[in-house]
């Protein structure tokens, strides 16, 4: 398993990270993650605009570009991509990826 990321994502997480810590602190976080070795960055060159919340619409390019299985999550904003057919973007709640987490992993539910 993998995580997909690209530049927008990467600096939504440091701006989130810097109003919660100090800027020392989100930028050894995204350093550390841009060379974990399942994280993989993706070039967006293409933007779909599935989603009607405008922020969100980079997870969605980031998935259809990195070609994802699926995105984890638990906004609601999401659900609108059942209805979309082309490009299928699938997406989970983040407690069916804990229960497929654990199956892979050996462990009960």
């Amino acid at each position: 398993m993998c995580l997909l990321i690209s530049d927008e994502i990467l600096l939504e997480y440091e701006e989130i990270l810097t109003q919660k810590y100090s800027i020392n602190a989100a930028q050894n976080f995204i350093t550390s993650l841009k060379e974990l070795p399942n994280v993989h960055f993706t070039r967006i060159y293409y933007r779909w605009n599935l989603l009607n919340d405008e922020d969100d619409n980079k997870f969605v390019d980031c998935a259809i570009a990195g070609n994802a299985n699926y995105i984890i999550t638990n906004d609601k904003d999401f659900n609108i991509l059942k209805q979309v057919n082309f490009p299928k973007v699938n997406v989970i709640k983040i407690e069916e990826f804990e229960v497929m987490i654990k199956q892979e992993l050996g462990f009960e539910s």
